[in-house]
């Protein structure tokens, strides 16, 4: 499994982004500015749809200057509209001016203001009484809010979790309540460059529905690159920094070829299909392609409880069911603390747990090195050590 070729483009900007200037714009000129000016705006007018945006059509021109060369582009926004076009529009009643390599480290670089160079510029208009006034202040005000969605998706920070669900309906909130969680464990990964899998897309065969979720974890990490994979074909919801793979998460070869190609991931969400075997052969197969320092997501544990889906509410010490899973991973976080008898070594998942967090119908895990140590060893572990320990 490669990376398509848009997708290789956005991996090599967040790159360059974080390169010097000179090594920045070397790196482009290999490129063709022209081509990575068109990666850049279409991503921050992708962010812009997220932001109020003038009723009416407006078109924004921008100037982009890279080495001795001037770059001309427009972006019209305003309903539902966010559309780049190559060559400028001199008819635009606003301009905006701004360095590439700087405009390049402010979508895809570290946090930070990367602002100084730009410039706006808006038309005049006319003075009072002029016959055309009118019309030339409303399309200058159209485009005044266009320039500040633009501005605002350069430089502003995204929505939280919870309004990015809302936005694009996804059932992470609402149907179920799991962003405020989310929230508090994914907040220190935002401005990273992240690598992101969740299995299930939604929408079920139609390969045009659902990533509702997908497109919420894509504007919240405005570095990451996100996929998703599902047993149905989903091409359809295919854009830059989102990605969308076909397969079966009961086929464990596959994850782990997976793991092996995309990896390592710094979040693997699993909102699949929910069947307690699928979900075990999943983490198996995946947590060991979760970078160190990365999260595990199981969502929807309730069907370790649900007969219909492989779990049992009667039988709450079954292996086999996910919530069984998480147990024993609390238990392996806690592997230096066991008595063991013979050659018993902790496992590698043992190794490589560094915190369980459970709420309710979902357990995150936390990946890292797993090698606190106990006790000291004169403190008795067995009974006769006990036993020992406190004769006089």
């Amino acid at each position: 499994m490669t990376l398509a070729g848009d997708d290789v483009l956005v991996a090599d900007l967040l790159d360059i982004a974080e390169r010097s200037d000179a090594e920045a714009s070397a790196a482009i000129a290999g490129l063709d500015p022209e081509r990575v000016a068109v990666a850049v705006l279409r991503e921050i007018a992708a962010r812009a749809r997220l932001r109020p945006e003038p009723p009416d059509p407006v078109t924004v021109a921008l100037d982009l200057g890279f080495a001795d060369r001037r770059l001309g582009f427009a972006i019209t926004l305003g309903a539902g509209k966010a559309e780049v076009a190559v060559g400028g529009d001199a008819e635009a009643p606003v301009l905006i001016r701004q360095n590439l390599v700087e405009l390049l480290r402010a979508v895809f670089g570290p946090a930070g203001r990367h602002d100084a160079s730009r410039e706006l510029v808006v038309e005049h208009v006319p003075g009072p009484g002029a016959a055309e006034a009118d019309a030339a202040n409303r399309r200058v005000s159209l485009g005044v809010l266009a320039a500040n969605q633009l501005v605002g998706a350069v430089s502003g920070r995204p929505a939280d979790l919870t309004e990015l669900a809302v936005r694009f309906q996804s059932d992470k909130w609402g149907s179920h309540w799991y962003t405020p969680n989310y929230e508090r464990y994914f907040a220190p990964y935002r401005d990273a460059r992240v690598k992101i899998l969740e299995i299930g897309i939604g929408g079920y065969g139609d390969p045009q529905a659902g990533g509702a979720s997908l497109r919420m974890w894509k504007h919240y990490f405005r570095r990451g690159l996100v996929y998703g994979m599902d047993i149905h074909e989903k091409t359809g919801i295919d854009e830059p920094r989102l990605r969308t793979i076909v397969g079966d998460q009961s086929d464990a070869a596959l994850l782990d070829s997976l793991g092996a190609s995309l990896g390592p991931f710094d979040i693997i969400i699993d909102d699949g299909s929910h069947l307690n075997e699928h979900v075990i052969t999943s983490f198996h197969a995946l947590f060991p392609h979760v970078r160190p320092g990365g999260l595990y997501v199981i969502e929807d544990t309730q069907t370790s409880y649900w007969p219909g889906w492989g779990g049992s509410s009667t039988e709450l010490d079954r292996p086999d069911t996910s919530m069984n899973l998480v147990k024993s991973l609390v238990d392996g976080l806690n592997h230096r603390e066991f008595v063991r008898n013979g050659d018993a070594e902790p496992s590698a998942t043992d190794l490589a747990v560094t915190s369980v967090h459970v709420h309710h119908n979902m357990a995150v895990i936390e990946k890292g090195v797993n090698t606190e140590q106990s006790a000291p060893p004169w403190i008795p572990r067995t009974e006769d050590e006990m036993t020992a320990f406190r004769a006089p």
